[in-house]
Formats: structure tokens, sequence, C-alpha cells
């Protein structure tokens, strides 16, 4: 069973990213929130991967060392 949970985020674009990211939902036809959360995913990704390739004496991926920790 997959849960999510939601937060109320509040951030600013400047007026060329708030045009930018009208003008590719128009020629894409996605909506918005699909686009930035494609965007934000691959951002992650990225991070994650460059996470990962920074310390050469950990041999846990990011999924691994997440999955065993437990915050309480």
């Amino acid at each position: 069973m997959e849960t999510t949970m939601k937060h109320d985020l509040t951030f600013v674009l400047d007026a060329d990213r708030a045009e930018r990211l009208a003008t590719f939902g128009e020629l894409l036809n996605k909506d918005t929130v699909s686009m930035i959360n494609e965007a934000m995913d691959l951002y992650f990704e990225t991070k994650e991967d460059e996470i990962a390739g920074q310390d050469p004496m950990t041999n846990l991926s990011y999924d691994e060392f997440w999955d065993d920790l437990d915050l309480e």
C-alpha cells in the first residue's frame, strides 16, 4: 500500500520561469504540477547520483541507507 503525504508549499518563480512553464505546458499539453514534479524527480536523481559518487568509502546506495535508518 502506498501512502502519500501532502505538504502545502509556497515558492516564488521569477517572471521568465513562470512564462516558460506556461509556454511548455501549452506545447506539451501538461499541467504545471506534472512538469514541476518531473523536474524535481530529475533534480533529485541527479543529486543522489552526485552524492553517491562523492564518498568512495561508502558502499550503500541512497535507498539502502534510508531503508535501514530508524527515525523516531
